[in-house]
């Protein structure tokens, strides 16, 4: 599949189009993290279809695995995976479960769905791979919301005294969690600040940026690197955006019809 005619948009409307057809749930998840799963695959990271069972090739996690039809998306259009399993995502036998399960291919580095647990993961990763002199890459994906989780600041704290330097994380900052706004909840006003002071190197970014993306993603220190990607929930689509319904909600056949048009005319401004 030539990569230049992919674009975030060609990947947001596959999303809507398999999530109407299941009649699920977090298109707006999906849609935050989409520019910047599109920037790790097709620009940054070392994973290809010729190296994807190799020990030494990158590793991408999306720890907010509720997300997975992002993911997926992207895969299939990397050529990772069969672009059919998407006519089947979360329907009954189909290849393809809403929370990731990373026995279905070798392209999925972890099973999440579980909050807080995708960064361990990588930092075990990121480990064995500096013992083993491996020169990658460990990318780990978590929503704002799951930065409330204890485990994943033990995590930090594990990766900083390891000296993870083959690590970088990206917080996927939407501001929404399933039941609220995260500062109504538990604030995170100061969450590159937090990270910092941790030992970690932090930078905030336009999450939908492609180029602040990938000029992130490229930064290496002596420390793991955490990004901030400052994204809108249901990023693309007018009455998705930010709006706290669209982690449960899937479209009906109008609102499946408008978020479609608003796509494509967003497609045809870039064409």
């Amino acid at each position: 599949m030539d990569n230049n005619i992919i674009t975030p948009i060609t990947l947001r409307k596959k999303i809507l189009e398999m999530i109407y057809k299941a009649r699920v749930s977090h298109i707006g998840a999906a849609f935050s993290v989409v520019d910047i799963l599109y920037v790790l695959y097709f620009k940054v990271a070392n994973i290809n279809k010729e190296n994807i069972k190799s020990i030494s090739r990158d590793k991408i996690i999306l720890s907010k695995g509720h997300a997975s039809a992002a993911l997926y998306t992207t895969l299939c259009y990397k050529n990772l995976l069969p672009m059919e399993y998407l006519d089947s995502y979360c329907v009954n036998g189909g290849k393809l479960p809403c929370h990731i399960d990373k026995d279905v291919a070798p392209c999925l580095d972890a099973s999440t769905g579980s909050l807080g647990h995708g960064l361990g993961i990588a930092c075990g990763l990121a480990l064995a791979s500096k013992n083993d002199k491996l020169n990658n890459h460990i990318f780990v994906i978590l929503g704002d919301g799951e930065c409330n989780e204890g485990s994943v600041w033990e995590a930090i704290m594990f990766a900083v005294s390891k000296n993870l330097s083959n690590l970088t994380i990206i917080v996927d900052k939407n501001n929404l969690q399933a039941m609220g706004y995260n500062n109504d909840i538990i604030k995170q006003d100061n969450l590159l600040k937090q990270f910092e002071s941790f030992g970690c190197f932090a930078i905030s970014v336009n999450g939908h940026n492609l180029e602040e993306i990938e000029n992130a993603l490229n930064i290496k220190k002596d420390k793991p690197v955490v990004i901030i990607a400052n994204t809108i929930k249901g990023k693309g689509v007018s009455f998705m955006e930010n709006r706290l319904e669209w982690h449960y909600k899937s479209p009906s056949k109008e609102q499946y019809e408008q978020a479609m048009e608003e796509l494509e005319k967003q497609e045809n401004s870039h064409a």
